[in-house]
C-alpha cells in the first residue's frame, strides 16, 4: 500500500511510504518568493502533489498531521490553504485524505502526546532516519502510524 503523509506548512514534511517498504521523504519549502503572484505557493504546492502521485505509481492514503492551534492568525491561514487544496486534490484523485491529531503523532513515535520538537527528531534518528528538519520527522511519525491504522 502507498501511503504518502505530511506536515503542513510553508516548510511540508512529507514521507511516501510504498508497499514495498521504502520510504522517500523530505521536506519542501512552498515559501512565496520575492516576484511571486499570491497564487504560487498554492500551485508549487500542487504541483508537488501532483509529482508524487505521478512517481508513487498509485497512492492508496493521503494522512495529514491536523492541526488545531496555531501560533498566529497568518499561520491559520497558511494552513488552511494547504489543508483545502490538499483535500481538493485528494477529492479529484479519489484518494482518501485522512487527518491525525497533533497529539497522536507523538505519543505514537515517543510514547509523549506532548514531545518537543527535538524529541521527535532524536526519535526518528533512533529509527534510522536523518530528518532535514521538525516537518520532515513529523512525516515520518505520521507515515508509521499510518501504517500502523491500514495494516500495511
Amino acid at each position: 500500500m502507498n501511503i504518502l503523509a505530511l506536515d503542513l506548512g510553508t516548510k511540508t514534511g512529507y514521507a511516501l511510504g510504498t508497499r514495498g517498504g521504502a520510504v522517500h521523504s523530505g521536506s519542501q519549502s512552498f515559501a512565496a518568493g520575492k516576484h511571486d503572484g499570491p497564487a504560487q505557493r498554492w500551485l508549487k504546492f500542487r504541483a508537488f502533489l501532483t509529482e508524487i502521485g505521478r512517481s508513487s505509481g498509485e497512492l492508496h492514503a493521503v494522512y495529514y498531521e491536523d492541526v488545531k492551534n496555531h501560533a498566529g492568525v497568518l499561520a491559520s491561514h497558511i494552513y488552511g490553504g494547504f489543508l483545502a487544496h490538499l483535500q481538493y486534490w485528494c477529492e479529484m484523485n479519489r484518494i482518501p485524505c485522512k487527518p491525525v491529531g497533533v497529539g497522536q503523532i507523538k505519543k505514537h513515535w515517543t510514547g509523549k502526546g506532548n514531545a518537543k520538537k527535538d524529541e521527535m527528531i532524536a526519535e526518528a534518528e533512533r529509527r534510522g532516519f536523518r530528518p532535514v528538519d521538525d516537518n520532515h520527522a513529523d512525516a515520518l511519525a505520521l507515515l508509521d502510524l499510518a501504517r500502523v491504522k491500514e495494516g500495511a
